[in-house]
């Protein structure tokens, strides 16, 4: 595959791609030149941020929820459809909620399962049955978060730790199933990152002591790591944190 600075001629899809992350991830394939399937709920904000990367001809959008089990099948069949293939999936959307254990309700731990965890499962089945048609091989890249490799007291979220920490297990497992067909599997794990999720200025400026390096991520850092892995063939199983060393000990 093509080195990261340049993209094309390769077809991603990114789910949650109309902020944060996934929105940076989208802009960059952009930039550098690939396809984009976009996907995210809400079906007003994707055609925004599709006439706002202002590239009708390497844009396609799918508004969908990914923890609805029929919308990995729908992603990889516009893929086709509109670009014939599909190279990179990019399973970012996530929901994130920080409670004590006990508080999460049924409810919310069966939405937190089917967003973080069943929903890039069945997306990734997808995947990987167009990626064996093509036969060229492929790679799979997996958010979940550095608080699934390193827990942080003062952030209680089990619910996101059980899903996210699934996810990590089916990376490492589903990479070494799919090597022999040239299918990389990897994951990305950010730690505080400077998105609407985590808030503004001040909340970034008094989350920053949390980092061992002294500040919040930028929404670059993680979408270069999304692109080396999109791109590095003979890396596959990895769990990388971009997380300002939080996930190297206690501190």
């Amino acid at each position: 595959m093509q080195p990261a600075t340049q993209l094309e001629g390769l077809t991603f899809i990114v789910t949650g791609a109309t902020s944060g992350l996934g929105l940076g991830i989208a802009q960059a394939c952009i930039a550098r030149g690939a396809r984009v399937v976009l996907n995210a709920r809400d079906d007003a904000r994707l055609a925004h941020v599709a006439a706002e990367l202002a590239a009708p001809d390497r844009i396609a959008t799918l508004a969908a929820d990914i923890g609805d089990p029929a919308t990995g099948e729908r992603l990889i069949a516009r893929a086709e459809e509109r670009f014939g293939a599909i190279d990179v999936l990019v399973n970012n959307a996530g929901i994130f909620v920080a409670k004590p254990f006990d508080a999460y309700t049924t409810a919310e731990l069966d939405a937190f399962l089917r967003t973080n965890l069943v929903g890039p499962f069945l997306a990734t089945q997808a995947a990987v049955r167009s990626m064996r048609k093509r036969g060229t091989g492929g790679a799979i890249i997996n958010v979940t978060s550095s608080v699934s490799l390193h827990g942080i007291a003062a952030v209680p979220c089990s619910a996101t730790v059980t899903a996210k920490g699934g996810l990590n297990a089916l990376t490492t497992s589903l990479a070494l199933e799919l090597a022999p067909e040239r299918i990389r599997v990897n994951a990305v794990a950010p730690g505080l990152i400077k998105t609407p999720l985590l808030g503004g200025e001040a909340e970034f400026a008094a989350l920053a002591p949390m980092q061992p390096i002294g500040h919040v991520g930028e929404v670059s850092d993680v979408v270069e790591a999304v692109l080396y892995l999109a791109t590095a063939p003979f890396v596959t199983g990895v769990v990388l944190p971009v997380d300002g060393g939080a996930t190297t000990g206690h501190w």
